[in-house]
């Protein structure tokens, strides 16, 4: 099995997450990014204002990674005005896909025809533009029943309101990698979590991200369903090696 057609690279720490400067965080970006040409993962996963060089790298390089990238991220609080401007300008800049993080507050909250709502327009306006769209659930903010209830919310307006033929061009994802928990709980994909994504998600696909640290993780990622897997240390971890990353 070739796990790197499941790998999604993955880099969206800010300088001052990093603790390096601005310029020393684009380099690291950099790095991420020709590794990913190098070791031909399906993906790059970096923060918008990234999009435009990686874009440029791939291109130059004739490489088919493709270019994915985060909207309104980690909190997913922006309002939908604010998600399509961003989400537009990253398909200016050339990013494939587009990652949105839900409203997962708003979802907790009750309010869930605004996500709904989000959920249709991003969701359309993705396809309208010939992109992959990507919805962050952030489980460890979820109780079990939230990630039933969400997966199953976000495959309902895609089923009603899309083609068949789209499905597979809509993902539901675990988490962003930044979501703070107490008592150092798991902030990321877990098997359990997963697996209700999966069984209330399909026909659509599911991406694991956060967490995932050794080749036997993503194996048995793979083996319950997981189409897609993202994390920050994608050749260690094809390498047969152990990550030491959390995201």
């Amino acid at each position: 099995m070739n796990i790197k057609n499941y790998l999604d690279s993955t880099y969206l720490k800010t300088a001052e997450q990093a603790g390096v400067s601005q310029a020393e965080n684009t380099e690291i970006v950099k790095q991420f990014i020709q590794e990913a040409i190098d070791e031909n993962f399906k993906l790059i996963m970096i923060r918008p204002d990234m999009v435009k060089m990686a874009r440029t790298m791939i291109d130059e390089q004739k490489s088919k990674v493709l270019v994915g990238t985060v909207i309104s991220f980690p909190e997913g609080t922006n309002s939908l005005d604010e998600k399509i401007e961003e989400a537009e300008q990253a398909i200016q800049d050339g990013a494939d896909e587009l990652d949105f993080v839900c409203n997962y507050e708003a979802f907790k909250k009750g309010e869930i025809e605004l996500v709904k709502n989000e959920v249709f327009i991003l969701t359309r306006y993705a396809f309208y533009n010939h992109k992959v769209a990507k919805w962050i659930i952030e489980v460890a903010a979820l109780t079990d029943a939230q990630i039933i209830q969400i997966s199953a919310l976000i495959k309902n307006v895609v089923m009603a309101n899309f083609k068949e033929d789209t499905y597979q061009n809509v993902f539901v994802k675990s988490s962003t990698g930044f979501y703070k928990t107490e008592n150092n709980l798991p902030n990321g994909a877990t098997i359990p979590a997963i697996i209700m994504m999966i069984e209330n998600a399909s026909p659509l696909p599911v991406k694991a991200a956060g967490g995932v640290r050794t080749y036997e993780d993503v194996a048995e990622m793979i083996r319950i369903g997981v189409k897609r897997i993202g994390t920050s240390a994608a050749k260690t971890i094809a390498n047969g090696n152990v990550s030491t990353n959390n995201y």
